[in-house]
């Protein structure tokens, strides 16, 4: 038997004191030498006795003595040299080093469930969390450690005199330390084949986020520790003789952010399970920093890069999760002009080459072999091509790294091109030695295709701007002859080109193309025409036959853009189409005998 009423009866006082007394009794419980069987029972007991000492009604006293075993655990309290360290791991990457560390400097460690066996086989002794609240793991491991044992150890303040005699009244220690991190709640709903609903839901944590927001909102007091890159650190500190709130502080601030992070990963999950829409009614959006920048746009100005952690983003490519194989850190516009290349010529299905400036494409050219694409991208425009980015939507092999190693500008036929950085899908073990080579400086990455269907976020002051991405290609829309002259298959082909080109250039946007090539570019100007008056200087001569692409419709067409373009000699355009003149512009075409094509998609980026 665990234990008999006292032979002798004895009416005892409803009152805390009792209960607290009997509270202590179990605690001082050695459960180690109990089966689990006998826990409940235990436990039930306690429950039982304690509800009697509350109810105004007489109960016997239960001799000690005989009805508990010797202890080998004491409620700890602050004074000096009694530490407690609370220990939950679902992540044990390097608990032997934080438990033997903890145990040398003289704490006693309370842990759970697998982390406390994990612990014991690494040789460091453990007190079991059961023996504190008197009560087994119990639900499936749903609850472990809610219990006012363990929460009112942590959130008792030290320098309140009320806490630590409540503290006392009721037999709890305190703790000094709490390292718990969390279920792996991302890692299972992003797994490969998804995860069952309720599988999805039982790995939602509740206990751990409840007692890192103790601990962290604790910190003067309690030292929280999330993160094992944080242990050694921990170690360090706890070593010293002066204590340092701003190390508590960061601590807590990582144990908020920690848990901030999580809840937003299930929210997001769950937003999905609901089926409902694409925008939520409330947003979070979290972010780990990847690096500090050495400024921004500009010098004047600090900056920093952040990964987008939402579950959206797993495995779903771009350029945040680029891998740099060579060169300078990347820079703020580095990233924006990077991103821009690989975004454009990601959407290609043939080998394609982009060369991109100011997050603009200069250089377009698609073909059979990218060594010829890649010459008359940088034809487009080799005097913006020189300094930009460059980016290939097929594997860099040694004979395209030579090329663009050894490449010399259109323009005098004797300067090497000279890029900030080479983007492509991989390389090859030699294409990468030779990049290597160019430059010291030449940023090298690797980059996956962006996933359609992504939910884009742009920043305005007080607020941000979200819509879907702008992933659609030639092959999702239909051109629409509405001239009098229909465009020849090749006529066709080259005004798909010049569409998918010109969605990636700052409105207002104009792009000339022919024979699966860029010839010039219009952008960013308040006005369509001059748009393209800069697209038609520079496609120059070639201009004859090519087909011209617009980013939006054309308000007039009459001595204005569309009729310049007729002039031109362009043999085809396509715009979407929308204006109140659309007949003036089919008619301007008729009269030149020009093929239009309304798309019906406006492709406006700003």
């Amino acid at each position: 038997m665990l234990g008999t009423a006292a032979s002798s009866a004895a009416t005892i006082p409803t009152t805390a004191q009792t209960a607290n007394s009997i509270r202590r009794a179990f605690q001082t419980t050695t459960f180690d030498s109990l089966s689990s069987s006998h826990h409940p029972i235990l436990c039930a007991r306690f429950h039982f006795l304690s509800l009697r000492s509350f109810s105004n009604v007489s109960t016997k006293a239960m001799s000690h003595s005989q009805t508990l075993h010797a202890s080998n655990y004491h409620p700890q309290s602050s004074s000096p040299g009694n530490k407690q360290a609370l220990i939950s791991l679902s992540d044990k990457k390097e608990l032997t080093l934080l438990g033997n560390g903890l145990q040398e400097l003289g704490y006693t460690i309370v842990s759970t469930g697998g982390t406390a066996s994990a612990l014991e086989n690494a040789g460091v002794s453990v007190t079991k969390v059961e023996q504190l609240t008197c009560f087994p793991e119990m639900l499936d491991g749903r609850v472990k450690t809610l219990h006012p044992n363990i929460h009112g150890g942590i959130l008792a303040r030290r320098d309140q005199k009320h806490h630590m005699e409540a503290l006392n009244e009721h037999g709890i220690g305190t703790f000094d330390v709490v390292v718990v991190n969390l279920y792996p709640f991302y890692d299972k709903v992003t797994s490969t084949g998804g995860i069952a609903f309720d599988d999805g839901i039982e790995n939602i944590d509740i206990g751990g986020p409840a007692m890192i927001r103790a601990a962290a909102k604790n910190h003067k007091d309690v030292l929280v520790v999330v993160d094992s890159q944080d242990y050694p650190a921990l170690l360090e500190f706890l070593k010293g003789s002066q204590d340092d709130q701003q190390f508590r502080r960061k601590l807590a601030w990582k144990a908020f952010e920690h848990v901030a992070s999580y809840d937003s990963a299930v929210s997001e999950w769950l937003w999905k399970q609901t089926g409902g829409d694409k925008f939520p009614p409330k947003l979070t959006v979290p972010l780990s920093l990847k690096s500090s920048l050495r400024y921004g746009e500009n010098p004047h100005q600090k900056a920093a890069f952040y990964v987008d952690k939402s579950l959206s983003e797993v495995n779903a490519g771009g350029i945040a999760t680029a891998i740099q194989h060579h060169g300078k850190e990347m820079s703020y516009n580095n990233y924006l002009d990077a991103d821009a290349a690989w975004n454009c010529v990601s959407e290609f299905r043939n080998p394609t080459c982009v060369i991109v400036k100011h997050t603009n494409p200069c250089g377009v050219a698609s073909g059979d072999y990218i060594l010829e694409a890649y010459r008359l991208a940088v034809k487009a425009d080799p005097v913006s091509a020189f300094g930009g980015i460059v980016a290939f939507n097929i594997e860099v092999d040694d004979a395209l790294a030579k090329e663009i190693r050894e490449f010399r500008s259109p323009t005098d036929g004797e300067t090497r091109m000279f890029y900030e950085i080479v983007v492509a899908p991989k390389y090859t073990e030699k294409g990468l030695e030779i990049l290597r080579g160019k430059s010291k400086t030449l940023r090298i990455l690797e980059a996956k295709k962006n996933e359609k269907g992504k939910l884009s976020l742009r920043q305005v002051g007080g607020g941000w701007l979200a819509q879907d991405s702008d992933d659609l290609t030639p092959q999702d829309i239909q051109f629409n002859v509405v001239s009098e002259k229909k465009p020849q298959d090749n006529e066709l082909r080259d005004a798909e080109f010049a569409w998918l080109c010109v969605k990636h250039v700052k409105s207002n946007a104009i792009v000339i193309a022919k024979d699966n090539r860029m010839l010039g570019m219009g952008s960013g100007q308040p006005n369509r025409l001059e748009s393209l008056r800069i697209a038609l200087r520079k496609a120059g001569d070639e201009v004859k036959g090519a087909a011209l692409a617009s980013d939006a419709f054309f308000p007039f067409a009459w001595k204005d853009a569309v009729e310049e373009a007729c002039e031109s000699g362009i043999g085809v355009i396509a715009e979407p189409g929308g204006s109140i003149r659309d007949g003036d512009a089919v008619d301007c075409c008729n009269k030149y005998g020009v093929s239009l094509l309304f798309t019906k998609v406006r492709h406006f980026r700003h």
